[in-house]
């Protein structure tokens, strides 16, 4: 009677630890991602997360009305697959990226590390960034030029770098429109909760957790989660746990 009061809980644990901890297992591919985002999952919602530009099954972008760049002009013209948790902020967190391998060499006998040597050698990096829940499409520009900075409230003196659309960069951080803040916020918590190896700071955190309960899940926000884990097998359970409790 005392050992199965004992295995029972443990017995719990381990099933909760799995389904917390459960990612992307199923492809390791970030060109097969991103070929499965624009031709399944957004097939019928051809809209960018930051700007709300649409794009067609060409990759063209048709900017919105008011929408301007300074750099990076043909960026502009594409829709690109942004990683809304950056590459660098989980891969870093592989020796690949931060110290190269052996293996890492090029055709001249030139070694190399970063993006390039971890999804080279190590497929526990190459799943996490081919994690479509992690994926959004943005004008090629914008992804440009938010680069791999972090998101943080700038201040009110900032302006926006793209016109009608109010992305701002500044000293290396980027404050989001306010349309994408939630599905930005519920994205880093999913990383979050899925993949021990990244953690945010507290004041990311912090931030995350505001605009999760500031800005609520849309109908579109609930059928991407629910498209991705049909075709990537695992559920984003921030977000479906806020589409569980929201009547639309």
């Amino acid at each position: 009677m005392i050992i199965s009061k004992i295995i029972l809980p443990l017995t719990f644990l381990i099933f909760s630890f799995t389904a917390i901890a459960e990612g992307n297992t199923s492809n390791d591919s970030f060109n097969k991602a991103k070929k499965m985002l624009e031709q399944q999952v957004y097939k019928d919602h051809r809209v960018t997360i930051y700007c709300g530009a649409n794009f067609d099954a060409k990759k063209n972008i048709h900017a919105p009305e008011g929408f301007v760049t300074t750099t990076h002009l043909k960026r502009a013209k594409k829709v690109e697959w942004e990683h809304v948790v950056p590459a660098e902020n989980f891969g870093r967190a592989f020796s690949e990226w931060r110290d190269g391998h052996t293996y890492c060499v090029d055709s001249k006998g030139k070694s190399f590390k970063g993006r390039k040597c971890a999804e080279k050698l190590n497929k526990e990096y190459r799943y996490m960034q081919a994690d479509m829940h992690n994926l959004f499409p943005a004008i090629g520009a914008v992804n440009a030029l938010r680069s791999n900075y972090n998101f943080v409230m700038l201040s009110a003196e900032v302006k926006s770098d793209f016109g009608s659309c109010d992305m701002r960069i500044d000293s290396r951080k980027a404050q989001p429109p306010e349309m994408a803040r939630g599905p930005i916020a519920r994205t880093y918590m999913y990383m979050e909760m899925t993949y021990p190896k990244y953690k945010m700071s507290k004041p990311q955190s912090q931030l995350m957790q505001a605009w999760d309960k500031q800005y609520p899940v849309s109908k579109w926000e609930c059928k991407r989660s629910k498209r991705i884990e049909k075709l990537q097998g695992n559920t984003n359970q921030v977000v479906d746990s806020r589409c569980h409790n929201t009547k639309f």
